[in-house]
């Protein structure tokens, strides 16, 4: 994205931008340029009446105030017009883009699959949302309006300072290509600082999400020390980048004050010069200097820009380095919806590693190793086995969260790689061992399984995950927030609003990861009759330690390292003696 070869087709993205706002952003050039124009004509009429009709008679001088006067406040009006067109409705424009790029950044994320997630933190996900897109938006705006106003000051106050005496003006050109050259110099340094600086902010938000997200554990092991010394960490880390791009500009701009020095000098040395040898009038190089003052100052704007510039250049390539990512889970081009009929679901020779990439390359030690298993429809299948051994991984690739390395899913005979993402997750529920509840109403976390769903099917999703009579006996409800990630209710009861979610969503195919690890006793045999309704005529695969709640399942499975070693009923494991027996005599020992 930083080579020279690739500038053209960042500036192409990003003037893409520009054509939904195009008939505002034509209103907010011309604007520019009447500015540029009534900034440049106050000096030269100045002048005029200077060399004009303030040299002659005064009865005359007085006659003409009152139109003099109006012709001003017309011109200094339009200004004042032109000048808040181009403040409001120039930054209403980049707010407009911003607001596009922010839902095509959004858009992105949703995207990937979870293998993206698992590479990137979510604090550096949020400074791309936020940092940059504010950096892009303040370029977008003020870039074309400074490079407008600013070129046409310049341009017409040169030819102006020509006019009066080109000699003059071409020791001024001299030194201003000196200045120019210095500054695609000093932006070249920039850049890199601005660069890491967008890297290290990405980071400190990552640290600073990572240790508020997990607040409660630092509190809990009294490790606040900890997490300040990694915050310490992270904020130094970003203060040098921070004190090596400041002293990249501060070099750069005193550099730009010493050139426009040098303008100076020359002006008053080489202008007395020319006079002493009558080639320039005194009362001409008065006005030469006050056309200097209009000269430099479009140059500094631009000079001053490119901090804004390189901020707004480092945060766009983050930006396309998300849109242009391609997600690892895409629908194959000739898609179709998934027709669930039976549910039946068969992994046939299923393998999968975990993508662990690095600087060096990619690298994955392989979870699932050539796995077979058929689960017939309507039937529930328990599978059990020790931590690692890939009962997850098994659940997470039905609904193509990860795509398989080798082998294929499928259900009632379809590959879930050749249906369209949408149909295939609509048709399998999943109730995960994390429940994540969004920051809503307990209403609005359960209607989330079904957009649009009524209040009456809120409750009857309620009723059947048996968590209506306590939703009902809070003061408001279904209306009760739970907070962020559900802080505001227990563990409990976070999952049975998890399992209403996925009454609600009523799907063919049932994944249930630990659904009830987080219940006490009496609770866990209220949801595992209501799972065991929900699952009658429902294709079911269960994740389950606590062997207890899956010893009525059609068939256990035994996953060791990535393959299925025993499967059959509970008594059947039992009477084999294998993995499975070990499991329930250590637990049931007693």
């Amino acid at each position: 994205m930083g080579t020279s070869s690739s500038h053209p087709k960042l500036l192409r993205e990003f003037l893409a931008y520009y054509r939904p706002q195009l008939g505002l952003f034509v209103a907010d050039t011309v604007a520019a340029l009447i500015l540029a124009a009534a900034d440049l004509a106050f000096p030269q009429i100045l002048r005029q009446l200077t060399s004009g009709l303030f040299a002659g008679d005064p009865n005359a001088i007085i006659a003409a105030l009152p139109g003099l006067a109006a012709g001003l406040i017309v011109l200094y009006a339009v200004r004042y017009a032109c000048r808040w067109f181009v403040t409001s409705w120039g930054h209403i424009m980049s707010a407009r883009m911003e607001s596009a790029m922010r839902q095509d950044l959004f858009d992105a994320y949703e995207r990937f699959s979870f293998s993206y997630f698992d590479h990137h933190n979510t604090g550096d996900l949020m400074s791309r949302v936020v940092n940059d897109l504010f950096d892009i938006a303040e370029a977008a705006h003020h870039g074309p309006e400074w490079i407008v106003i600013c070129s046409i000051e310049i341009i017409g106050s040169f030819v102006l300072l020509a006019r009066i005496c080109w000699e003059l003006s071409a020791a001024l050109a001299v030194v201003t290509a000196l200045l120019f050259f210095f500054g695609l110099w000093g932006n070249a340094r920039l850049a890199e600082t601005f660069r890491e600086n967008r890297r290290r902010m990405g980071a400190i938000n990552a640290q600073l999400e990572d240790s508020l997200g997990g607040m409660r554990v630092v509190k809990a092991f009294a490790n606040e020390k900890l997490e300040s010394k990694k915050s310490a960490a992270s904020n130094e880390a970003y203060l040098d980048s921070k004190v090596r791009n400041y002293q990249a500009m501060g070099l750069f701009n005193a550099s730009v004050s010493g050139f426009t020095g040098v303008l100076y000098v020359v002006v008053a040395v080489y202008g007395g010069y020319l006079i002493a040898r009558g080639r320039l009038q005194p009362a001409d190089l008065a006005t030469y200097a006050l056309y200097v003052s209009m000269f430099l100052g479009p140059i500094q704007t631009i000079l001053d820009f490119t901090e804004m510039f390189q901020k707004a250049k480092a945060g766009f390539e983050r930006f396309v380095e998300v849109l242009h990512t391609a997600p690892d889970v895409q629908e194959a081009p000739n898609a179709q919806p998934l027709n669930v009929r039976e549910g039946s679901v068969c992994y046939e020779t299923v393998s999968f590693a975990y993508d662990t990439s690095t600087e060096r390359g990619a690298t994955g030690e392989h979870v699932l190793r050539g796995l077979s298993l058929d689960i017939p429809a309507g039937k529930t299948l328990a599978l059990v086995g020790p931590s690692g051994g890939g009962k997850s991984t098994i659940c997470a690739l039905l609904p193509r969260f990860y795509d398989v390395g080798k082998g294929r899913i499928l259900i009632d005979g379809q590959d879930v790689s050749k249906v369209t993402l949408h149909s295939l997750r609509r048709s399998v529920g999943m109730v995960q061992q994390d429940v994540y509840l969004f920051d809503g109403t307990i209403g609005e976390n359960i209607a989330y399984g079904k957009p649009g769903a009524t209040m009456d099917e809120v409750r009857a999703a309620a009723r059947a995950a048996n968590i209506a009579d306590f939703i009902e006996s809070l003061p408001a409800g279904y209306d009760t927030r739970v907070g962020e990630r559900g802080a505001r209710l227990s563990g409990g009861q976070k999952q049975r609003v998890a399992i209403a979610r996925v009454f609600l969503k009523d799907p063919k195919i049932l994944v249930l990861d630990e659904a009830t690890s987080a219940l006490d006793n009496e609770a866990e045999l209220a949801v595992q009759e209501s799972l065991a309704r929900l699952a009658k005529g429902r294709t079911t695969l269960v994740i389950a330690h606590r062997l207890s709640t899956i010893r009525h399942a059609d068939e256990i499975a035994t996953v060791e390292a990535g393959r299925i070693v025993e499967r059959g009923t509970h008594d059947e494991l039992l009477a084999a003696g294998g993995t499975y027996a070990r499991f329930w005599n250590m637990q049931f020992a007693e």
